[in-house]
C-alpha cells in the first residue's frame, strides 16, 4: 500500500458553539496525540481570546496517528475551523487543503444558518461530508428532529448520521473509522514536480515566517531551493515539519501531507496565502487555483491614543495581518487623531478581535473610529469613487448618486419567532424574499439587507428576539442606489472627523439625537461650556450642551458693595469665554465606542 493511501485530510465545520473544539480535543486524546496529563480543554485554541470567549478564531492543523480495525496505521491530518460568519475565510482556506469534512450539528440547537453556509462551501470544494449529531447526552437534545433536518439537507438516510457526544467520548471511534472508510486518500505522487499550497502562516521571532502548507504533488525537504509562484520569489528551505500538535521537525513532506516550512523569511509582506510553492530545478507546469480574493465588509480607522506609538502600531498591524489574511490596512491621517490606519474587516466581531489582539499582544492603547461599509459614489462628471471613510465623502453638489452594498441573508429561527423577525428585518430596510419550514419548529427566512443595517447590532437583536435560538449567515449580493448622507459631530463648532458617519437619510436625525444624548453623558465636564451638535452640511439636526463646572468666585466676599461681586462675575464670564475659544476637549474612548452601539 502506498504512503498516500494511508493519509486522510479532513476538517471540522459547524455553527459557532456546536462543539468543534471539544471534538478536536477528544480526537487528540483518543488517537494518543496528547496524554491525559497534557490535556486541557480547547487545546488547539492557543490564543487567550479563543479560550475566554469559547470560540475558534484561527484554523489549527494537527497530525494524528490511528490504528484502524482492519490493521494498518493511518495518518489523519485535522484542520479545526472557526464557526462564526466573520471568520468564514478561515473555513474556506481549510476546505481547500482537505478531501473530507465532519459536519457537526448540536442535538439541542439543530441545523443553524452557518451550518448550512459551511456545508455548501464544502460541497463546492467537492469534499466528502460525514454528518455527526453532537451533544446527544444533553437532557434537551432533539436527536430525531436534528437527524431529520440533516437528512433533508444532505438527502441521505438518517442511519448514515453518526450520533456522538464529544464531551463524554461517545461515538469517537465510529467517527475515526468513518473518516478512514469514506474520506478519499489524497492523489499525487512524490516523484511528480513539487506543488504545495500555502494555506496559512504565522510569525515567529526566532524562525521568521512559519508557512503552513499542503503538499499536492512532489516532496519538499530542508536545503531545497523553492519558488513562490505568485510573487516570483525564491528561497532556500531551512526546516520542514509537522504538528503533533506541537511543531516537530521531520526529514521531508511528501504528496498528500500537511505540515510547515521555514525559509528565513523575515518580512511579513513577502508571503501570499493561496500561493503555490514549487521546486526551482523541477517546477510544476501550472500553479494551484489558490483562494478567492477577500473583500472586507466593514471598515474603520485604528489610531494610537499616544501619537508616539504610531511606529509600534505599524509593526503590530503588519505582523497581525500575516496571521490573518482577511484583515487589510493602509495608512491614513486625521486632523483630530493624527496618523493611523484605515482597516478592513469581515464583520464587527472580527474588528473587535483585532482590536483586543493589538491591545493585549502588543500592549497598545487604541482609538477606533465609527465602523462603516464601502459606498460607491458616482459624480456628476461620470467619475466613480469608492468611499469607506466619511472624510473622503465628496460635497453633495458634486454627487449624481450613491450605491451601497446589499447582502443576501439567511435567518434560521423558531417558527413562533417569524413575526417578530419580520418586523425587525423590515425596520432595518430588509427586503423579504421567502420562507422555508424545516420540520415542526424551524423556519429558514431569506432576506436582502443593506450591509450597513446589519453589521453592528442586528445579530444581538436577532438572538434577543428568538430567545437565543436564531442564527444568521450572509454573503455579498450587489451594489444598489441609495440615499446616504454624511453626518458630522461638532464639538464647540469644530467637526470631530473621528465621530463622523455615513448613514441613510431617513435615520440620520434619530441617530444624531441618540448619539448626542450618549456623548453628553460621556464627555467630561470642563471649566467652560461644551456644545455638541449633529449636522448634515450646514443643517443642524440636534444640539446638546455639557454645562461647565461652577466655581463660587464670590465665596470670599464678606459684605461690601455689590459692584465688587459684579466685577468678579464679569471676570469669570470673560475667562470662560476665552477658555471656550482656546480650550481643548478630550474625548474619551468610550465616546467613540458609543457610536458603535448606535
Amino acid at each position: 500500500m502506498k504512503k498516500n493511501e494511508l493519509i486522510r485530510n479532513f476538517c471540522i465545520i459547524a455553527h459557532i458553539d456546536h462543539g468543534k473544539s471539544t471534538l478536536a480535543d477528544r480526537l487528540l486524546v483518543t488517537t494518543g496525540a496528547i496524554s491525559l496529563r497534557e490535556f486541557r480543554e480547547q487545546l488547539l485554541d492557543d490564543m487567550d481570546l479563543e479560550r475566554e470567549r469559547g470560540i475558534t478564531i484561527k484554523s489549527s492543523a494537527v497530525r494524528l496517528s490511528y490504528q484502524s480495525k482492519d490493521g494498518p496505521e493511518y495518518i489523519l491530518n485535522l484542520i479545526d475551523t472557526p464557526g462564526h460568519v466573520d471568520f468564514s475565510y478561515e473555513v474556506s482556506k481549510a476546505l481547500t487543503a482537505c478531501e473530507g469534512a465532519l459536519l457537526l450539528v448540536d442535538a439541542a440547537q439543530g441545523v443553524e444558518a452557518q451550518t448550512v453556509a459551511n456545508l455548501y462551501q464544502a460541497l463546492n470544494h467537492e469534499l466528502k461530508i460525514i454528518p455527526i449529531i453532537n451533544k446527544i447526552d444533553l437532557t434537551n437534545a432533539q436527536i430525531e428532529l436534528t437527524a431529520q433536518q440533516i437528512s433533508d439537507i444532505l438527502e441521505i438516510d438518517e442511519r448514515d448520521i453518526i450520533r456522538a457526544s464529544a464531551k463524554e467520548g461517545v461515538g469517537i471511534r465510529d467517527i475515526l473509522e468513518r473518516i478512514i472508510r469514506d474520506v478519499p486518500h489524497p492523489q499525487g505522487s512524490p516523484e511528480d514536480p513539487l506543488q504545495a499550497l500555502i494555506f496559512d502562516s504565522v510569525f515567529n521571532t526566532y524562525k521568521g515566517v512559519i508557512v503552513y502548507i499542503r503538499v499536492f504533488s512532489g516532496c519538499i525537504e530542508a536545503g531545497m531551493n523553492i519558488e513562490m509562484m505568485a510573487i516570483k520569489q525564491t528561497y532556500t528551505v531551512q526546516e520542514v515539519g509537522i504538528f503533533r500538535p506541537k511543531p516537530q521537525t521531520i526529514n521531508r513532506l511528501e504528496a498528500g501531507e500537511v505540515g510547515y516550512l521555514t525559509c528565513n523569511l523575515r518580512d511579513a509582506r513577502h508571503i501570499s496565502i493561496g500561493d503555490t510553492i514549487t521546486n526551482i530545478h523541477k517546477p510544476c507546469a501550472v500553479p494551484l487555483t489558490g483562494y478567492r480574493e477577500v473583500n472586507p465588509m466593514v471598515f474603520c480607522g485604528i489610531y494610537p491614543s499616544n501619537a508616539k506609538d504610531f511606529a509600534a502600531l505599524k509593526e503590530a498591524i503588519t505582523k497581525l495581518a500575516l496571521n490573518d489574511s482577511s484583515f487589510i490596512f493602509e495608512i491614513e491621517s486625521s486632523p483630530s487623531l493624527g496618523y493611523g490606519f484605515r482597516c478592513g474587516f469581515q464583520g464587527l466581531l472580527h474588528m473587535e478581535i483585532i482590536q483586543e489582539r493589538l491591545e493585549r499582544e502588543y500592549d497598545l492603547n487604541l482609538v477606533l473610529t465609527t465602523p462603516s461599509v464601502k459606498y460607491v459614489v458616482t459624480k456628476k462628471r461620470g467619475e466613480t469613487l469608492e468611499v469607506d471613510n466619511p472624510s473622503l465623502f465628496p460635497p453633495p453638489q458634486e454627487i449624481e448618486y450613491i450605491s451601497e452594498p446589499f447582502v443576501k441573508a439567511t435567518l434560521m429561527v423558531p417558527q413562533d419567532c417569524v413575526g417578530p423577525l419580520m418586523e425587525l428585518s423590515i425596520a432595518r430596510r430588509g427586503i423579504y424574499k421567502s420562507t422555508e419550514y424545516l420540520g415542526e419548529n424551524r423556519a429558514r427566512m431569506f432576506f436582502e439587507f443593506p450591509l450597513s443595517e446589519i453589521i453592528v447590532d442586528f445579530y444581538d437583536k436577532l438572538k434577543s428576539s428568538t430567545r437565543g435560538y436564531g442564527s444568521m449567515e450572509y454573503a455579498f449580493l450587489e451594489y444598489r442606489k441609495t440615499d446616504v448622507v454624511k453626518m458630522d459631530i461638532l464639538i464647540n463648532g469644530q467637526p470631530c472627523d473621528a465621530l463622523s458617519s455615513l448613514l441613510h437619510k431617513e435615520k440620520a436625525e434619530y441617530k444624531g439625537r441618540q448619539l448626542l444624548i450618549k456623548l453628553k453623558e460621556l464627555i467630561p465636564r470642563q471649566l467652560f461650556e461644551v456644545v455638541i451638535q449633529a449636522a448634515i452640511g450646514n443643517r443642524i439636526l440636534a444640539r446638546e450642551r455639557v454645562p461647565p463646572l461652577s466655581k463660587h468666585v464670590t465665596g470670599k466676599c464678606y459684605g461690601g458693595d455689590i459692584t465688587r461681586k459684579r466685577k468678579l462675575w464679569e471676570k469669570q464670564r470673560m475667562g470662560k469665554k476665552r477658555m471656550k475659544k482656546f480650550g481643548k476637549v478630550d474625548i474619551p474612548q468610550e465616546a467613540f465606542l458609543a457610536v458603535l452601539k448606535l
